[in-house]
């Protein structure tokens, strides 16, 4: 009965329902005249109108990428000077395996320096980077004598006084094997120039360090222990077979060490003359292809093993020259560029004429006007170091070397330790 009634009652107008709105709406632009009397700004949230009808009303905040990683580099050498040596000889990649009087014919490359761009105060000519300015000399000139001089100089000052005898077996003693896993190799490419690096970081520790040879450029030692002693200031202090002692000096300190820079990466080698022509001098055409026949035939005078020690090479192709014309030396298993280092090396110290490389093998020719060394050679199973004020080269009294000049040949050892 209640619900009834309730339904019966009338509705107020609808005019007394609007009047409250109309007064609401008056009281507030009335308020907003009063913002807009006290410079009010709504934000723009609340404002009727946007600022900017174009803007996109819910933006899409992108964070900013971060800039990619890059790994410190030693060639980015902004704001960095160039290293300066001062070192009294032109940098090369090797010092054994190369000759500054040979002049190639060519180059395999542009003129990039491996000691990278903007790090050396040195032009790279392609095949050095030499201590005096290229342009000031003549291609063909040969090395400043002034350089040689300071060589010297610096060399007797670090060295000193030379060593005892007691002095001498002591630091041998030291670098044995079995005292020291301390060791230096120097294999195929001979002693390249970071490995100067390496032998003075050895020296920080040692007095002396041993350094064991191998491979190419054993068939002259006499030219490794020449270069190692001219270019590290050092003094070879033992020797037997391929196996060195290198001393370092009295005067040596190692916070006063030379700056060598570091070779970045293996620069191309050069472009050379050929070593074997398309015939030989003196011969026609048939009689080089006839002799290449029979030198492939000749029985081999020795078999070379793979990083090997060839110290005794160059005597045994002078003593078979006293018998045969030809000699054959089997390189089966070898690189083709290392038997042909090796030879171009017989051919300058034997000397004889390269026949062919044919078949890994390395078939070389007397010549015919051939004249046997007229003294004999001696080979010692040991370098002998008694006398401190002895030369490099020490052998027995009395004995010639191989090529008739004294004291080479302590340096074609057969002995391998």
């Amino acid at each position: 009965m209640s619900l009834i009634r309730l339904s019966r009652q009338k509705l107020p107008p609808l005019s007394l329902s609007v009047t409250p709105l109309t007064r609401l709406l008056s009281s507030s632009s009335s308020s907003s005249k009063l913002h807009d009397h006290y410079s009010f700004k709504p934000p723009p949230s609340l404002s009727p109108k946007p600022q900017n009808p174009n803007a996109n009303p819910n933006p899409i905040l992108k964070k900013k990428q971060k800039p990619q990683y890059r790994p410190p580099s030693s060639l980015d050498r902004t704001g960095l000077k160039p290293i300066q040596s001062e070192l009294p000889f032109d940098f090369r990649y090797s010092y054994t395996e190369s000759s500054p009087t040979v002049r190639p014919i060519g180059l395999r490359e542009p003129k990039y320096s491996p000691f990278g761009p903007g790090r050396l105060n040195r032009e790279w000519t392609g095949v050095c980077a030499p201590a005096v300015d290229p342009k000031a000399r003549s291609l063909e000139a040969a090395e400043d004598p002034k350089l040689e001089e300071k060589r010297k100089e610096m060399r007797e000052r670090v060295q000193g006084e030379p060593l005892t005898e007691a002095e001498r077996k002591l630091l041998v003693d030291k670098c044995q094997r079995h005292k020291t896993k301390r060791q230096i190799n120097l294999g195929r490419d001979g002693l390249t120039h970071n490995m100067l690096n390496d032998i003075h970081n050895n020296w920080k520790h040692a007095e002396a360090v041993r350094i064991k040879c191998l491979g190419v450029p054993t068939v002259d030692m006499k030219n490794v222990c020449a270069q190692l002693e001219d270019k590290t200031f050092g003094k070879i202090i033992h020797r037997h077979g391929g196996l060195l002692i290198l001393y370092r000096g009295r005067n040596y300190h190692p916070k006063k060490r030379p700056v060598i820079p570091l070779m970045l990466w293996r620069p191309h080698e050069p472009v050379y003359p050929r070593l074997i022509k398309t015939t030989i001098d003196g011969l026609s055409i048939e009689e080089t292809k006839e002799m290449r026949k029979k030198g492939l035939a000749v029985p081999p005078l020795t078999k070379l093993a793979k990083n090997g020690y060839y110290g005794s090479l160059v005597p045994m192709v002078r003593d078979a020259f006293l018998s045969s014309e030809l000699v054959r030396i089997d390189c089966q298993g070898l690189e083709k560029s290392d038997y042909k280092k090796i030879g171009c090396k017989l051919r300058d110290m034997v000397p004889c004429i390269l026949v062919t490389f044919d078949k890994e093998q390395i078939v070389v020719w007397r010549g015919k006007d051939y004249k046997p060394v007229e003294d004999g050679y001696f080979l010692p199973d040991r370098e002998s170091f008694d006398d401190p004020d002895s030369n490099l080269v020490c052998g027995a009294e009395g004995h010639g070397s191989v090529d008739g000049t004294s004291g080479q040949q302590g340096f074609y050892s057969s002995d391998e330790e």
